[in-house]
């Protein structure tokens, strides 16, 4: 099975922050983005996922949106155009 960890950190408390954070039941603790080929493939690894407060909690699996998913815009052109020159330059 691949598994590739792309990014993952810890969260700073809400204290230190701002948001839509009302009540501490919705707090966001940390992430983890993986890229895995499917949704059941993000449970398998989410279910082996290291608890490192030894307390209940969530983990909400969510897909992140690929440049594909956008329409033609200027916004899209610019990050495609800023790619292309990035793979020149390796």
């Amino acid at each position: 099975m691949r598994f590739m960890m792309v990014d993952g950190a810890g969260l700073q408390p809400t204290s230190k922050g701002a948001g839509p954070f009302a009540e501490t039941k919705e707090l966001i603790a940390g992430y983890w983005i993986i890229n895995v080929k499917s949704k059941d493939e993000a449970i398998e690894w989410m279910m082996r996922c290291p608890n490192p407060h030894d307390e209940d909690g969530d983990i909400e699996i969510r897909q992140m949106f690929e440049m594909e998913d956008f329409g033609d815009s200027p916004a899209v052109e610019h990050h495609r155009a800023n790619e292309a020159e990035l793979a020149k330059q390796k």
